[in-house]
């Protein structure tokens, strides 16, 4: 696992009420004689926001590292890739194939082990509403810059997909987001639980015990053996730089919605563990138009799912290989 390694699990997952403030209230003053020396009204007591464990310290300078290594290294791009990185549609087509219809992660034992192996189409076909929920030691200018972003991003997902997406209360929510700092994740269980009843203990386990080789993560639900996503919950580090938040919002909300893998051979693309990309691509962009395309089914296998891709992406790209 790279040190920018996303795992995505997909078959559902439940957060909760991290981010309320404990709001503290002090009784009012008396109307009485004043003694003989006074003092002023007693004001009232301002809560207090939690401070960062040293864990959590230790996480947010190496991940400021991390972000400042990439970033000398000309990674990290903001832009798309159009200049340098051209692509054909033969690539796009592979690169569909790879990224929807193979998994990063197989569950063996109750624990997720990276081995790409080849799935089914799988997708949301009811609208996505997002619910942010922050960890009590995210500040004020961080939740609202976040909060913003991650609006943003959910307007262009539904553009791109055609798929109805909002941000709402996590209590309203079919997709979580929590942005939390290290001990808040470690805690998280009984709002995984709260906010999506019936999530299993692999399913938490994988969440609490995230190495520090993991950036961010996204895990996605279905039914039964369905192939259509029910919920999904991602979790991003709060101790990230803003860069890196950034791209694993754009990654993991756009993984959540059915681009399950990640392959070095996709570019230009946030599918690809190279880090080379931090934002959603005009590459990406036509991939999500694939995967919600409705000649393409949830539960197809590649095989299937190979000749309508190569009408859609000639349909796409036009007539250039």
């Amino acid at each position: 696992m790279t040190p920018a390694s996303r795992p995505s699990f997909l078959p559902g997952l439940r957060p909760g009420a991290l981010a309320s403030a404990l709001a503290v209230a002090l009784a009012g003053c008396q109307m009485a004689p004043a003694p003989p020396e006074t003092r002023p009204a007693a004001r009232p007591a301002e809560a207090v926001r939690p401070q960062l464990s040293p864990d959590s310290q230790a996480l947010a300078r190496h991940y400021a590292r991390v972000q400042a290594d990439l970033l000398s290294r000309g990674l990290l791009r903001s832009d798309g890739g159009e200049t340098d990185v051209p692509f054909t549609r033969r690539a796009l087509v592979e690169d569909f194939v790879r990224i929807a219809l193979f998994d990063e992660y197989v569950s063996r034992d109750g624990h997720l082990v990276a081995r790409e192996t080849e799935s089914r189409l799988r997708r949301w076909e009811q609208p996505v509403r997002f619910g942010i929920t922050f960890g009590e030691t995210i500040p004020a200018a961080q939740r609202s810059q976040d909060r913003a972003e991650i609006a943003a991003y959910v307007r262009r997902l539904s553009r791109v997909t055609g798929l109805p997406m909002w941000v709402t209360s996590p209590e309203q929510a079919n997709f979580q987001v929590f942005i939390v700092n290290e001990d808040e994740r470690r805690r998280l269980g009984p709002e995984l639980e709260r906010l999506i009843p019936g999530i299993d203990v692999a399913a938490q386990s994988t969440i609490a015990v995230m190495p520090r080789s993991t950036f961010c993560l996204v895990l996605a639900f279905s039914k039964g053996e369905s192939s259509t996503y029910s919920s999904a919950v991602a979790v991003i580090r709060g101790e990230h730089p803003d860069r890196l938040r950034q791209s694993c919002l754009h990654e993991e909300l756009s993984q959540g919605l059915g681009l399950a893998n990640d392959n070095p051979s996709v570019r230009p693309s946030i599918f690809n563990d190279d880090e080379e990309f931090a934002l959603l691509t005009p590459h990406d962009e036509l991939l999500l138009k694939m995967l919600y395309d409705r000649r393409l089914r949830p539960g197809m296998t590649p095989a299937e799912a190979r000749p309508i891709v190569e009408q859609i992406a000639a349909e796409l790209m036009g007539g250039d290989a």
